[in-house]
C-alpha cells in the first residue's frame, strides 16, 4: 500500500488558490481514477475535482470552506501497488511507531498545528492572532479557518487558548478586541446569512482589483435609434428561423470586438515590469444569478458574426443558470463587457475585471429628447457607455478614441447591416 497525496489543482490562468465549497467523498470511501472527489471555487469557476488515483480516501486535509493556495494537499488516498521502496520505508515507520508510539504520536500532533493554511495565516495577521496561543481542533490539533473566525466572533484570544491567561489582557489582545467590537452586530430580528464559497471568491477578486488597480473612468453616449428599429424589424424572424433571441447586447459586443482590433491598446493586462498586449480579442461577459455572478468568454469575437455572437450569449447565459460552466469557458478573457442596461440602470461605474486593463458598462436604452444637427428636437434611442479603465495601462486619449469608435460602429447600423 502507499499514501498518495491530491493537491489544489489550478483551474485557469492567473489562478492561485482555490476553495473547497463541497467535498463529495468522505474517509474510507472508495474511488477509481478521474471520479469527482470535491467541488473547488476559485474567482473564475466552480468546478469538480477528478480524482488522480484508484485507492481509499484517508484523510480530508482540506475542509469546506477553506481557502488553499495551488499545489497544497486537499487529501490523501491509499493505493494498491506500492513500489518495494515504499513498503520498506512504510515498515521502518511502523516499527519505529512501535517503539516509541506516544513520542511519534506528539511529534505528528506538533507537525500538525505548525501547518497553517493561507486562509489561517491570513485571517490571523489581519486580526493580530497570535496562533501559538490558539487550540486547533482539526486533525492532529491542526488550527482551521473555523478556528480562527470562532475566535474573531468572540473578540477574544484568550478564550481559544490552550493555557488559561492572566486577568489584564495584553496590549495586542486589547488591540484585538477593540478592532473587533467595531464590526457590526446582529441585533433582534436581524437576518445572518451565511457567506458562500462563490461569493468569497468575488470578494476576494473584487477586493483585488480596487487595491491594485488605479480605476479611471469615462462615459460617453450613444444614439442606437437606428439599431434599435432594425433589430426589432427582424427580432421575431430571427427567433424562428435560429431558435434563439437577437438581443441588443450581441451587437455591442460586435461593435466592441471590432473596435479593440483597431485600439490594441484596450486589449492589454498589467504584468509588473511589462504591459501585455494580447492578440486575440476574448470577450468576458458578466452574467448574474441571484446570488453570484459569473464571467465566461466569447473566444475571438472579433471573428464572429452578430448571429455567432448571439448564440455564444445564449449557450454562456444557460451554461451559469444550469451550473455547468466549464473551467475553459472562463479562461483567456482579454476585456470584459457587463450589460448594466438590462436591470435598468443608466450610469455605472464598473471595477474591472483583474487582471483585464478595462471593462464596459452598456447602460439601459432609453428615449430622449435630442437637439438634432438641424436644430430640431427628436425623440432618440440613447444609451450611455461607461468605460473603467487601469491608468497604469490606459490613458484618457485612447479611451477616448476607443470610445468614439464604438459609438461610431453602433450610430452605423442599420437595415444594410447584416448579422450573419
Amino acid at each position: 500500500m502507499a499514501i498518495e497525496q491530491m493537491t489544489m489543482p489550478q483551474l485557469g490562468e492567473s489562478v492561485t488558490e482555490g476553495t473547497i465549497s463541497k467535498w463529495l467523498v468522505a474517509p474510507g470511501d472508495k474511488v477509481n481514477k478521474y471520479d469527482p472527489i470535491a467541488e473547488v471555487m476559485t474567482d473564475k469557476v466552480n468546478a469538480e475535482v477528478p480524482s488522480s488515483f484508484t485507492g481509499t480516501i484517508t484523510e480530508l486535509v482540506g475542509e469546506e470552506g477553506q481557502t488553499l493556495q495551488v499545489g497544497e494537499v486537499i487529501c490523501k488516498i491509499e493505493t494498491e501497488g506500492a513500489k518495494p521502496a515504499e513498503q520498506k520505508q512504510d515498515q521502518a515507520e511502523a516499527t519505529a511507531g512501535q517503539a516509541a508510539p506516544e513520542s511519534r504520536t506528539e511529534a505528528a500532533s506538533q507537525a500538525n498545528k505548525k501547518r497553517f493554511s493561507p486562509a489561517v495565516l491570513r485571517l490571523a495577521g489581519e486580526h493580530g492572532i497570535d496562533l501559538e496561543q490558539v487550540k486547533g481542533t482539526g486533525a492532529g490539533g491542526r488550527i482551521t479557518r473555523k478556528d480562527i473566525q470562532r475566535i474573531i466572533d468572540s473578540g477574544s484570544v484568550s478564550e481559544q487558548t490552550e493555557e488559561p491567561k492572566a486577568a489584564a489582557p495584553a496590549p495586542a489582545q486589547k488591540q484585538e478586541t477593540k478592532e473587533n467590537v467595531s464590526h457590526p452586530a446582529a441585533a433582534a430580528g436581524d437576518k445572518e446569512i451565511p457567506v458562500t464559497a462563490v461569493r468569497k471568491a468575488i470578494a476576494s477578486n473584487m477586493k483585488r482589483s480596487k487595491t491594485e488597480i488605479p480605476h479611471a473612468w469615462t462615459m460617453m453616449e450613444v444614439d442606437v435609434t437606428n439599431m434599435v428599429a432594425y433589430r426589432n424589424s427582424i427580432k421575431d424572424s430571427f427567433k424562428k428561423t435560429e431558435g434563439f433571441n437577437l438581443t441588443f447586447f450581441a451587437f455591442f459586443v460586435k461593435a466592441v470586438a471590432q473596435a479593440l482590433k483597431e485600439f490594441p491598446q484596450m486589449n492589454s493586462m498589467w504584468a509588473g515590469d511589462k504591459i501585455i498586449q494580447k492578440k486575440d480579442i476574448n470577450i468576458s461577459i458578466a452574467v448574474a444569478t441571484e446570488d453570484s455572478l459569473f464571467v465566461p468568454v466569447i473566444k475571438n469575437a472579433d471573428e464572429k458574426t452578430i448571429k455567432g455572437i448571439a448564440r455564444e450569449i445564449t449557450d454562456l447565459a444557460k451554461k451559469v443558470r444550469d451550473g455547468k460552466l466549464s473551467a475553459d469557458d472562463m479562461q483567456g478573457g482579454t476585456f470584459t463587457l457587463n450589460n448594466t442596461g438590462s436591470f435598468g440602470s443608466v450610469q455605472s461605474m464598473g471595477i474591472i475585471n483583474y487582471p483585464q486593463a478595462a471593462i464596459l458598462q452598456v447602460e439601459s436604452i432609453v428615449k430622449r429628447p435630442v437637439v438634432m444637427d438641424h436644430g430640431m428636437i427628436a425623440v432618440r434611442d440613447m444609451v450611455n457607455l461607461c468605460l473603467s479603465l487601469d491608468h497604469r495601462v490606459l490613458d484618457g486619449l485612447v479611451c477616448g478614441r476607443f470610445l468614439a469608435r464604438v459609438k461610431e460602429i453602433l450610430e452605423s447600423i442599420d437595415e444594410k447591416t447584416s448579422v450573419y
